[in-house]
């Protein structure tokens, strides 16, 4: 069997080394464009410098480590300071671009819907490492996706997106069970990624754009 094909027995992900590249390379990915989608919401609330660069890192690094103490693994940026640095950078870069040019405020939904993707893949993947069973692991993969969203709202002192916008959480569940069920029918890990990955974020802006929500909570009158 090719070493990119993930070996799945009793629901335990076992790992080898493509396997734990394609998760650092992903949470990498996950952590920059989180950090940058925290960014632009601390920048129209018009923070300085030091509170976009915490907004940015509750964004980036939030879910992640939720995740991993609730997973009993070692918090993944403390482990390895390069995710740090990289939301760090991502701050920065992002703080300086927006003083050279004009950049929409909906543009800010763009890294969104990627950090929610990305990070959904790889929440689901770290849970399914360590031995949780495949309903619970592709539940920490919406967690792992939403929870730097929350704490990047609530610390702008807004309500969650999670909780109010088109099909957030709805399309990083179905993608993770998605990228679960590709694994299972042995698919390459990559491409697995890949698919359930663009699935999430490609249904996040459709349900953006043709304004697509469950049903709302109310009472009869």
């Amino acid at each position: 069997m090719p070493e990119n094909t993930p070996q799945i027995e009793n629901m335990i992900l076992n790992p080898t080394h493509a396997l734990l590249e394609n998760l650092y390379w992903i949470t990498l990915l996950a952590v920059i464009v989180s950090s940058a989608s925290g960014v632009l919401k601390a920048g129209f609330k018009q923070f300085d410098l030091f509170g976009v660069i915490m907004i940015a890192i509750a964004t980036g690094l939030g879910g992640g480590s939720l995740r991993d103490m609730l997973l009993d693994r070692d918090v993944f940026w403390i482990e390895d300071q390069v995710f740090f640095i990289a939301s760090l950078g991502s701050a920065i870069v992002l703080f300086i671009t927006a003083r050279l040019m004009v950049i929409s405020p909906r543009f800010f939904l763009i890294p969104d819907a990627a950090g929610l993707a990305t990070f959904g893949i790889a929440g689901t993947l770290a849970s399914l490492m360590v031995g949780a069973p495949w309903l619970v692991a592709s539940f920490m993969g919406v967690m792992t996706g939403t929870m730097g969203g929350i704490f990047r709202d609530i610390l702008s002192n807004e309500p969650p997106v999670v909780f109010q916008s088109p099909l957030y959480a709805t399309v990083s569940w179905v993608g993770s069970l998605m990228f679960i069920g590709l694994l299972y029918l042995d698919m390459d890990v990559t491409w697995a990624a890949t698919i359930a990955g663009l699935s999430i974020f490609f249904g996040r802006m459709l349900a953006l754009r043709y304004d697509i929500s469950l049903p709302r909570f109310r009472f009869k009158s």
